[in-house]
């Protein structure tokens, strides 16, 4: 990845997306601006952004379906949802969609920039040391799990799943404690910034998508230890 970050906005109230770029702009990356879904995916195709921070409420294409169209296609880029819903079932619609984090407007600009540069900080935020090269890198099961690349292959089949950055944290840390519970609280905080409602719902769907990721090994199970965390379980 290049030191800068390329950044699509997609975002049809001008004024706010003009402060959005110029703020970002000023920080270092590089926005592109969209004012609708269709030119928004227009430009995803053209630019191939690092990062996409998109409005869910668009004309032509909200921000919903510009997301699915992504994911059909196989694009893996991590996504940011801007939102002045607050509703659960539309939080949790994006995030089964495939988004990343999402934002509830009004949002401070420092905010949005922390949560871009933690979207692409590298799994687990581990540097691997000459003597311990391998402490990013997971046998659980019928899978290897590659926490730096993000990358979990099934042994058998030789099938890869390129994982989202929060999959990927969540699976690093639930690999760390194979065996432990690993409390929705800690998670929340190091992954999502706050441990509220709204954030608890979406790790519950991340969880949800790591059980369908491993589901080619039935030894392996994430348990959901009520009212705790959570805990992998690597055995018969």
């Amino acid at each position: 990845m290049s030191e800068t970050i390329n950044i699509l906005l997609a975002e049809d109230e001008r004024t706010l997306a003009m402060i959005i770029k110029d703020t970002l702009d000023g920080q270092g990356f590089a926005v592109t601006v969209a004012g609708d879904g269709e030119e928004a995916l227009r430009l995803y195709a053209a630019s191939k952004p690092d990062v996409i921070v998109a409005d869910v409420m668009m004309p032509r294409l909200d921000g919903f379906e510009l997301v699915r169209r992504i994911r059909k296609g196989g694009g893996q880029t991590p996504v940011i949802f801007l939102t002045a819903r607050s509703a659960v079932n539309d939080v949790v619609h994006g995030f089964e969609l495939g988004a990343n984090d999402y934002l509830k407007k009004p949002f401070g600009m420092q905010e949005l920039i922390v949560r871009i540069k933690a979207l692409m900080g590298r799994a687990c935020h581990i540097t691997p040391q000459p003597d311990d090269a391998a402490v990013t890198r997971f046998t659980i099961g019928q899978y290897v799990f590659d926490a730096v690349i993000q990358r979990l292959t099934h042994v058998p089949t030789g099938n890869r799943a390129e994982l989202s950055y929060r999959e990927s944290e969540i699976l690093c840390r639930l690999c760390q404690h194979t065996s432990e519970v690993v409390t929705s609280q800690s998670l929340l905080l190091e992954l999502w910034g706050d441990d509220s409602f709204f954030n608890n719902k979406s790790l519950h769907v991340f969880i949800t998508k790591l059980r369908h990721r491993l589901a080619s090994d039935p030894s392996l199970r994430i348990v959901n230890v009520r009212g705790v965390g959570y805990k992998l379980i690597n055995g018969d």
